[in-house]
C-alpha cells in the first residue's frame, strides 16, 4: 500500500481548492437565484419568441473552447445576418443588461468546470485569433 501512495501523481492543491470553492459557490448561488432565474426565463419567453438562453463560443484555460451561457437580451430573428451584438435590445434585455443578470446562467459553466467565479471572463476566439 505504501508504494501505491508514493506513485500517485502530485496534484495542484491551489487549483483543486479553487475548483472546490467555485463548485460550492456556484451551487449556492444557483440555489439562491433559481426563483429569480425562472422569473427572468418566463419574462423572456412572454416578451418575444426565440430561445431563452444564448451561447457564445469562448476560450478558457488551456485554450479549451466552450459555450458560455447567457440569457437572451436581444430580439430573435433567425433570418438576420447581422451579429447578435448589433441587434436591438428587448425591454427585458435592457433591464437584464443594466443589472447584469443576463450572466446568471454562467454559473452553470462554473459548475461544469469551464469557468471560474474568480476570473469568469472567457475570451472570444475572434479576439485571440
Amino acid at each position: 500500500m505504501h508504494q501505491f501512495i508514493r506513485h500517485l501523481p502530485e496534484r495542484n492543491t491551489p487549483d483543486q481548492m479553487r475548483r472546490f470553492i467555485d463548485a460550492v459557490l456556484a451551487g449556492a448561488f444557483l440555489a439562491i437565484t433559481a426563483p429569480l432565474m425562472l422569473l427572468v426565463a418566463l419574462a423572456i419567453r412572454l416578451e418575444s419568441p426565440g430561445p431563452i438562453l444564448v451561447s457564445e463560443s469562448c476560450i478558457g484555460l488551456g485554450g479549451r473552447r466552450f459555450q458560455m451561457l447567457k440569457f437572451r437580451t436581444v430580439r430573435h430573428d433567425p433570418d438576420q445576418t447581422e451579429p447578435i451584438w448589433a441587434r436591438k435590445l428587448t425591454p427585458v434585455g435592457e433591464i437584464l443588461r443594466f443589472t447584469r443578470m443576463e450572466a446568471l446562467p454562467e454559473l452553470i459553466n462554473v459548475l461544469r468546470g469551464e469557468m471560474s467565479i474568480i476570473d469568469p471572463d472567457g475570451r472570444s476566439p475572434s479576439l485571440l485569433d
